[in-house]
């Protein structure tokens, strides 16, 4: 491929050098801060070979190269007239993009990352809900009996308790302390405060408490966290170091829990509830309408991350009502892609374009649409559009016969059908049927509407972890013919192991840049996961990429967006094109200061030439340490 075109494609398709403020990159891609994202043409840049995928994320426009990313960023630059420093692009990115990010992006940007981190509690209390609701309609178990309500109880927790679990997060998020944040909330819902505000008429220093009840709400402890930040970092100025630890809590805390409940607290509940019954209204009133709409248009949301917004309300609903209406509309638009990717496949006279078409389809009605709706579906556009109306019309289907979902589930897909039982099992059987009018749709749609295959007949494939210099990625390189064998990888971490799919980055979770498991780190040390060299180390040293010695490619990357901090909490101890053993101390970080600026320190380990692999093996381990068995590559 040339790069040196490729480079000049994406400088034309991003608007042209007069629109870009600033551009650097990092292991994965290209980091633009555009003067108008509008102007940049997304969809021709999404079709260019070469280009894996686009995202805006923060204010930024990401462009997704691979392996190449460095010789792509070196030639970009040079065709530009202006030549940007990249440390200094760094900095004034960063700047940039708090000055040019606009409210909307922030706000989507501010609830992803409350949300994110506290779905596996959610989904994981809420399937057990599930699991008590199958147990009891199949006569299984009493409603009465004391195994009930323990169940019920673990299910219930999480839910009951949300304040505590969102404040810990909106803290975290906000960069203020996360324990203060907890103490605010566990002040709200004390049983004493509860039982005083049940009575009506309360007080504070002369000033009247208005009665609200904080147990499972959403908006409430939001807004008092947010001015919480304020609050603290305020306090934090003004006072001496040696008085921090003492002062900055209690004055927070003094003035944030009476505030929370005389204002802020109310507030954010009149907010909350009149969100909640308002989509309670459109449903009840306009639900056929609504179920469309939304249907229909939540493959869209999705890709311009304005699903995020749902996710309150999804949350609100499901704990002020018990129910929710908007799951089953991705669940029938997540099986809607994959019916088109079906549908791509049994028209397809390419045996690659089939294969993929038919593996990314699966992954699809299984909850992770992605790879098949950036693999295939909007790669051959007619069978995206299909997709689309396909979910709008099982979306109908369920407005007509008012499925609703009981649980928060993680993946809107087959494995999570317990979401839909009820007390009535017909609403489970026409969650079903509606699921399967969203293949059959989609799948018939494609087939008739047909699409352009002169583009594909080489698949999309999974891109390779990018090296620091295009000097370094031409001395390790492997060959694509090189014939794949199976490949043990170790931990490089000591820590928890966790799917890809709970990493916050698409590029990860939807498995874009390759497979493999991600770490959370209870240790801030790297070690080498193989025998063999390594072929690329960023300048931050937030990323590391390996190849052993046997042609795997792979790449460590330590948190999400840790390359904002431009080496900072770093410290290399190799350098690119060091040969390494198992066991090998590659990098050191300091986890607890990373995660105080702000940042998921949650590790990636993936193979990113996967195309040369049939399949990962996990070896089974939820907690893991450093040169333990972490999966294989099965060749």
């Amino acid at each position: 491929m040339d790069k040196q075109q490729l480079s000049k494609d994406i400088l034309k398709l991003v608007g042209g050098e007069e629109n870009i403020d600033q551009v650097t990159h990092c292991m994965t891609r290209l980091r633009f801060n555009l003067n108008d994202n509008q102007k940049a043409d997304k969809a021709t840049l999404k079709n260019t070979p070469g280009v894996m995928g686009v995202m805006e994320n923060g204010g930024q426009f990401q462009v997704i190269i691979g392996n190449d990313v460095p010789i792509v960023y070196n030639a970009l630059v040079g065709n530009m007239s202006k030549s940007p420093n990249a440390d200094n692009a760094t900095s004034s990115a960063s700047t940039g993009e708090k000055k040019k990010r606009n409210p909307v992006s922030a706000l989507f940007d501010f609830i992803s990352g409350i949300f994110t981190p506290i779905l596996p509690a959610i989904t994981g209390a809420g399937m057990i809900k599930g699991i008590v609701a199958i147990l009891v309609a199949l006569g299984w178990l009493s409603d009465t009996s004391s195994t009930y309500i323990i169940l019920s109880a673990i299910g219930d927790g999480a839910f009951y308790f949300l304040p505590i679990i969102l404040a810990i997060s909106a803290a975290r998020k906000l960069g203020s302390n996360m324990y203060i944040g907890a103490a605010l909330a566990a002040g709200i819902m004390h049983p004493t405060i509860t039982a005083l505000l049940a009575e009506g008429d309360s007080t504070f220093a002369g000033i009247k408490v208005i009665a609200a009840t904080y147990s499972s709400t959403v908006i409430p402890i939001i807004l008092a966290i947010w001015i919480a930040s304020y609050v603290e970092k305020a306090v934090d100025r003004v006072t001496h170091a040696s008085l921090k630890l003492l002062v900055v809590p209690t004055v927070t805390l003094l003035i944030m829990v009476p505030l929370t409940l005389m204002t802020v607290g109310p507030l954010g509940t009149v907010l909350g509830n009149g969100l909640s019954g308002g989509i309670s209204w459109l449903f009840d009133n306009m639900s056929i309408f609504a179920s469309i709409l939304i249907g229909g248009t939540m493959s869209l949301l999705i890709i311009t991350g304005m699903h995020y917004a749902l996710l309150p309300i999804v949350v609100g609903s499901m704990t002020t009502l018990g129910y929710d209406f908007i799951i089953p509309l991705m669940f029938a638009a997540n099986l809607a892609q994959g019916g088109a990717a079906f549908g791509v496949g049994l028209r397809s006279r390419n045996s690659k374009t089939k294969s993929l078409a038919y593996s990314t389809g699966l992954t699809a009605i299984m909850g992770i649409t992605e790879p098949a709706m950036y693999g295939i579906n909007m790669k051959f556009k007619k069978p995206f559009i299909a997709a689309l109306i396909g979910g709008a019309i099982a979306g109908g289907f369920m407005g007509i016969f008012n499925v609703k979902s009981y649980v928060i589930t993680g993946l809107a897909g087959l494995p999570s059908v317990a979401a839909f039982i009820s007390p009535a099992i017909s609403t489970l059987l026409y969650a079903l049927a509606g699921g399967l009018i969203a293949i059959v749709a989609a799948a018939v749609l494609t087939y008739i509407l047909g699409f352009q295959e002169e583009n594909a007949s080489e698949p999309v494939a999974a891109p390779a972890a990018e090296p620091a210099t295009p000097a370094a990625t031409t001395s390790a390189a492997v060959t694509e013919e090189a014939k794949a064998q199976d490949e043990q990888v170790f931990s490089p971490i000591t820590g928890e192991v966790k799917p890809l799919s709970e990493v916050p980055d698409p590029a990860f979770s939807e498995e874009i840049m390759g497979k493999g498991f991600a770490i959370q780190p209870s240790e801030g040390r790297v070690v080498s996961p193989i025998n063999g060299t390594v072929f690329s180390l960023s300048k931050s040293g937030h990323a590391i990429g390996l190849v052993s010695d046997t042609g795997a490619e792979m790449l460590i990357h330590i948190g999400i967006d840790t390359v904002k901090l431009k080496g900072q909490f770093f410290s290399p101890k190799v350098q690119a094109g060091a040969k390494v053993s198992v066991g090998d101390v590659l990098m050191e970080f300091d986890r607890e200061e990373i995660e105080k600026a702000g940042y998921t320190t949650i590790t990636p380990v993936i193979i990113t030439n996967m195309h040369q692999y049939e399949s990962i093996e996990s070896a089974g381990r939820t907690t893991i340490k450093e040169k333990d068995l972490l999966f294989t590559a099965k060749a």
